[in-house]
């Protein structure tokens, strides 16, 4: 969640022109940026079943039954 901890700059007419926030609500919003960029790169990659998953971790060692 951003916090209300934004700063504006301002041209002459007094628009906005940049903003400064926190550095933590800056890092959120880049990793936002990266796992929606994920998503869209792989929306059309082969889907596996939750199911064939599972028994694969559970075959590993790396999940319970």
């Amino acid at each position: 969640m951003m916090s209300k901890n934004l700063q504006y700059i301002t041209n002459e007419e007094g628009q906005k022109t940049a903003v400064i926030l926190p550095i933590e609500d800056y890092e959120e919003l880049m990793e936002d940026l990266h796992l929606s960029r994920v998503a869209r790169e792989s929306r059309n990659e082969e889907r596996i079943p939750w199911e064939q998953i599972k028994d694969e971790l559970v075959s590993e060692g790396k999940l319970d039954d």
